[in-house]
């Protein structure tokens, strides 16, 4: 079977998102990967890690099939439509509105690309939510990849996902301010994210997926002596989860809601397969301390398939040739394993 085309947004160009994405494209077997990205950006990037400008080959969905001919060359793709930048708006560890604006640009091209199926899926580098969302009054509120793919693609249903060796574990809600979390759980979305978090348990070769359900409050709500949202929307959504799961063909055991700490221990431990969390620091917080630099955000429930670094921009570090690329190469591979398995 031919290697599958992966597009890759390379992220906010003042940060160390162009750096990975092209160490990790350098020393990919399994993909031919194409940078979405200004070309300066990308050269600039390729000199810092050491990689030969000479590797770095011009492509369009005209050309791809060109590219991905070339056997053990490799070569990797730059998306020659990307959006232009100029180096002097995209300096090391400093974003600017004109990044800003360019790595929302990166992020709609190489999700078109996907979209169009010139590639198999699209991995994604780390942006800044605040350049972005201050870059234009259309992108205003810009919130991050999960709702802005979304929306482009126009998914009625998503669920942020992370996937690391040690623990995988879904989210309920997303981008929310604590103060409207309780607010935002419903029935339908815990039954959501329980469906789709089963459904990638089993198609990373779970028979039989187990999936953990934590609560919102500490224990779970104690029995409703610290706070109500347990039985009132976390159980009915569970069920509602059951339900789906077992309609969709997967042979699912779901468990919960849980006392958030006791559902994440156990997973790690072994006795699940994944955790649902309800809110986003509920579930990055652990994920981060046991996976971090090597988790992949993964976004489920868009008609294409999506994965990312766990870290940020690394401001700090850019343009000095230290980023780690592991959590880049591990997006990598959970984008190639995904795109070889059939989709519900």
């Amino acid at each position: 079977m031919s290697k599958p085309v992966i597009a890759i947004s390379v992220g906010c160009p003042s940060g160390i998102g162009p750096e990975v994405a092209v160490k990790a494209a350098a020393e990919a077997r399994d993909a031919t990967i194409v940078l979405v990205g200004d070309r300066r950006v990308i050269e600039r990037a390729a000199a810092i890690v050491g990689v030969a400008n000479k590797r770095l080959v011009d492509v369009d969905a005209r050309s791809m099939g060109a590219l991905t001919a070339r056997k053990g060359a490799r070569f990797i793709g730059c998306f020659a439509s990307a959006a232009p930048l100029a180096l002097a708006k995209a300096p090391p560890g400093k974003p600017t509105r004109e990044g800003g604006a360019a790595q929302l640009a990166w992020i709609d091209q190489a999700t078109d690309f996907v979209v169009s199926g010139d590639a198999r899926a699209l991995v994604t580098g780390p942006v800044s939510k605040s350049a972005i969302a201050s870059s234009s009054r259309a992108s205003r509120h810009f919130r991050g990849h999960t709702e802005h793919l979304a929306a482009r693609c126009g998914a009625k249903e998503v669920v942020m996902a992370f996937w690391a060796k040690e623990l995988t574990i879904a989210l309920v809600t997303t981008h929310l301010p604590l103060a409207r979390v309780a607010a935002a759980l419903t029935p339908k979305n815990v039954a959501g994210a329980v469906y789709f978090t089963a459904d990638l348990v089993a198609r990373l070769g779970a028979k039989k997926p187990r999936i953990v359900v934590t609560g919102l409050n500490p224990h779970a709500g104690e029995d409703g002596l610290l706070g109500r949202e347990e039985p009132r929307r976390i159980a009915p959504g569970i069920e509602l989860g059951r339900r789906r799961v077992a309609q969709a063909g997967i042979r699912g055991v779901i468990t919960g809601p849980v006392g958030a700490e006791t559902a994440i221990r156990n997973a790690r431990a072994g006795k699940y397969d994944a955790v649902v969390a309800m809110y986003h620091d509920q579930a990055t917080i652990p994920m981060k301390l046991v996976g971090f630099g090597e988790a992949v955000n993964v976004t489920l429930g868009l008609p294409i398939i999506r994965t990312s670094v766990d870290h940020g921009t690394g401001y700090d570090i850019a343009g000095k040739g230290v980023a780690d690329a592991r959590g880049m190469k591990a997006a990598i591979e959970l984008a190639v394993r995904l795109a070889g398995q059939r989709r519900r």
